[in-house]
Formats: structure tokens, C-alpha cells, sequence
């Protein structure tokens, strides 16, 4: 069954301080606080077009909404768990800071449904939390982890690479960290370089260099691999692109790109064709790959840089057929009589060996 969101941004409510990265009003594009009646609205508004078919979750994103007055908490918490008690709604996620959960806070948003809490953790490095100005040290991290799933609730964690200080190897260690909490899902978002944030005056005064789209895919190709082999749910990879978030308007530097996740799994096709497939097999002039149509732009590249990247390297013309199979699998003609069929985890776990995981 197709999920459904509907979310309700509230933007630096609850936030004790900016670290260094944010500016929520330019990420979410909403200025003004939510009210009860506000978040009424843009329920209403958009169960109009959502397919009733489908799992519908009310989503509470953009501050950190447990560090909200307890009184506005429950007041938006009452709306949506209103449309779960009229069946249109499924369920509600919210995401929070990892210092602003407490047995209290739980018991209660186990009173109005909540399901899902989500951590902004954004890494476990101290030096990178230090001087991203988090306020708080990693351990909270796991001590938050633990009281949201002992309480019953999925557990959500979203991860930032290229915040000051960072480092690929930071980055994986924080990968592993998570997957050791054993979340239902995880979220991935490159540091861009927001308007009227620490992070806009840093790169101004020369202090902070922001990662470049190319590192910023070569890292989370190895993150995806990582999450993908522990059967972790990667729900989103980089920021939705909105008529703010475009480089040029509130994102001034940094690795953004609308397509940002196809450009990464794009890549890690493109690494398991070259050292699984053209190492291991013999092809004259043409390597011929079949896929379900969703995959084709994949293996294709951006601009065709796959077909272009084994052309240039290998003298092979990579041809892509659309054909009825599985969206989890891909045929490769070996020869004229033989394929060989792999599914996507195949290509993970070869993977995790090819980036000496």
C-alpha cells in the first residue's frame, strides 16, 4: 500500500538555539508559527487529492517539536489525532531534537498516536557537534534512542554529512553508530549553505568549505550501502527541492541537486558494472542490460555519464533494454544464450566488498 504524507512544517518552534546549518524558514518556506487552525487547513486541504487507498501520516516536521510549550504540543497533537480517530488518517510522526525527549514527553505523545519520532542527530562526532553548535554531546543521542523504542515508537534518525569538521570516516563512523540503534528508517542530507545562517558567515570569512556534489555522492553511495545490507530503510536522500531550496536563492553554496539520490545510485550501478561485471566477463562491443523502466535512467546516468564513463574506458557501448521485469532486478547478456540475473541486494553486498566496507 502507497504512503501518504501530509506535512505540517514548524519551523525553529521549540529550537533553545540556530546550529550552525539552519535556517528552517528558508528550508520549509513557511515564516509564520502553526496553529491549531493552521494545521487544520493544510490537512483538510490535502486529504482533497489523497488517495484514500493509501497509509496516510500526519507529519510534524521542521522544528523541534517536543521542545514546543506542552500546552501548543497537545493542541496540534488533538487535530491530527482527531482524523485518526475519524479513520482518514493512519498515524503521526514528528521529528525533535535528541535532547528533548523524556519518559514524560513519550508517555504523553503515546496519548495522541504518535508513532514515529524522528532524531535530528546529524552526526556522532563530537568535534563535528561542538562546532556545529548542537548543544548538546553524542551519548544523549543514544540515551533518546533507547527511552523512544523501549516506549513502543519507531525510531527514525536522520544523519548530515559536510558540517564543519567532517570527514568521510566521521561520516561512516556516525553510519554505523546508526544502524547499531537499529532504526526503522533513516534519513541523509548533505550540508548545503543556507542564507542567513553560521554557516553563510563562515564560508564568507573563508572558515568553512562546503563538500563538493562529487564527495558528497562518493560518501553516500558507501552510507546507502551500509543501511541497505542491514535492511534500513532510507527514506530520503537530500533536501526536497522547493522554490526556495534551488542553488542561487536560499541555498547559496554547497552540493545540492534536485536529483541528488538518482545521481548516487546511478554511480553505485555504474561501480558494480565496472568491477563486477566488465572485470569478470568478457563483452566484444556492447554490453546489453535489461531493467524495469524506473531503473533505466539509472543505468543510463546523468547526461548519459554511465554510458559515456564505460565507453570512454572500456571501448563498450552500454545498451539499455526496458523490458517487464522486477524493479528489484537486473539481466546482463553475457553471450547469446546466457544472463545473468541479479537483484539489487546482489549488487549491495558485492558492493560493501568493492568500497572495503
Amino acid at each position: 500500500m502507497k504512503k501518504k504524507i501530509i506535512p505540517i512544517f514548524v519551523p525553529h518552534e521549540g529550537c533553545p538555539h540556530d546550529c550552525i546549518f539552519c535556517n528552517q524558514k528558508k528550508i520549509t518556506g513557511v515564516s509564520t508559527n502553526v496553529t491549531e487552525e493552521t494545521a487544520k487547513s493544510v490537512i483538510e486541504e490535502c486529504l482533497e487529492y489523497i488517495d484514500r487507498d493509501s497509509n496516510i501520516e500526519i507529519a510534524f516536521f521542521g522544528g523541534s517539536f517536543t521542545a514546543i510549550d506542552i500546552d501548543i504540543q497537545r493542541k496540534l497533537l488533538a487535530v491530527a489525532k482527531s482524523y485518526i480517530d475519524s479513520g482518514d488518517v493512519d498515524y503521526i510522526r514528528l521529528s525533535t531534537r535528541p535532547d528533548c525527549i523524556d519518559e514524560q514527553i513519550l508517555s504523553m505523545l503515546k496519548e495522541y498516536g504518535v508513532r514515529i519520532i524522528e532524531l535530528g542527530v546529524q552526526s556522532l562526532d563530537e568535534d563535528v557537534l561542538d562546532e556545529s553548535i548542537r548543544g548538546h554531546k553524542s551519548e544523549i543521542v543514544y540515551e533518546s534512542a533507547r527511552l523512544i523504542k523501549d516506549a513502543g515508537f519507531e525510531l527514525g534518525l536522520q544523519m548530515m554529512l559536510g558540517l564543519p569538521t567532517d570527514t568521510e570516516e566521521k561520516c561512516l563512523y556516525t553510519a554505523k553508530e546508526f544502524i547499531k540503534m537499529n532504526p526503522s528508517c533513516v534519513r541523509i542530507y548533505p550540508t548545503l549553505v543556507v542564507q542567513e545562517t553560521g554557516l553563510e558567515k563562515l564560508l564568507s570569512e573563508g572558515k568553512y568549505t562546503p563538500f563538493t556534489l562529487e564527495k558528497s555522492i562518493s560518501i553516500v553511495k558507501k552510507l546507502l550501502v551500509l543501511y541497505y545490507i542491514n535492511n534500513i530503510n532510507v527514506i530520503r536522500v537530500g533536501l526536497q527541492a522547493t522554490d526556495d531550496i534551488q542553488m542561487g536563492e536560499a541555498v547559496i553554496d554547497g552540493p545540492y541537486h534536485p536529483a541528488f539520490r538518482e545521481l548516487v545510485e546511478s554511480e553505485m550501478i555504474k561501480d558494480y558494472i565496472e568491477n563486477e561485471v566488465i572485470s569478470n566477463y568478457k563483452f566484444d562491443k556492447e554490453l546489453v542490460i535489461r531493467a524495469n523502466k524506473k531503473n533505466i535512467s539509472k543505468l543510463v546516468g546523468n547526461k548519459k555519464s554511465n554510458k559515456n564513463y564505460i565507453m570512454k574506458k572500456f571501448g563498450l557501448k552500454l545498451k539499455i533494454e526496458e523490458t517487464n521485469i522486477d524493479e528489484d532486478q537486473l539481466h546482463i547478456l553475457i553471450d547469446q544464450r546466457n544472463i545473468l540475473e541479479i537483484s539489487m541486494s546482489d549488487i549491495y553486498s558485492k558492493l560493501f566488498s568493492v568500497y572495503n566496507l
